[in-house]
């Protein structure tokens, strides 16, 4: 059974930082593309950067430069290192990860940016 389970959310100031990690389980093959989405309150979820298992990232337009997805293959831990956050990252941000064709979600995990 596959489970993801994220962690590192949590309130931060305006121009701080955050890393949001994702531990995967229950595959025996190991992960194809980790994810991580968000949604705000009132929004639809949105891609926030997504990392392939031949370690390919692509980041959505309102992160760029600004966060950076990484993967420990070993772990089969995702992470997103969040820097220079803005009011407008508050969200919950899931994890996603692929396997064969299914696709998993985390139960989210909220980060909130206000001072």
């Amino acid at each position: 059974q596959v489970q993801l389970a994220e962690s590192g959310g949590g309130l931060v100031r305006p121009g701080g930082s955050l890393t949001l990690a994702c531990a995967a389980s229950g595959s025996p093959f190991g992960f194809g593309t980790m994810a991580w989405y968000r949604q705000a309150p009132g929004k639809e979820r949105e891609l926030v950067a997504a990392m392939t298992r031949g370690g390919v990232a692509n980041y959505g337009d309102a992160v760029k430069g600004r966060f950076t997805i990484s993967r420990d293959y070993a772990e089969k831990t995702v992470y997103l290192q969040m820097n220079s956050l803005e009011p407008e990252d508050t969200a919950v941000y899931y994890c996603n990860a692929q396997t064969g064709s299914y696709s998993y979600w985390g139960k989210g995990t909220l980060v909130t940016v206000s001072s």
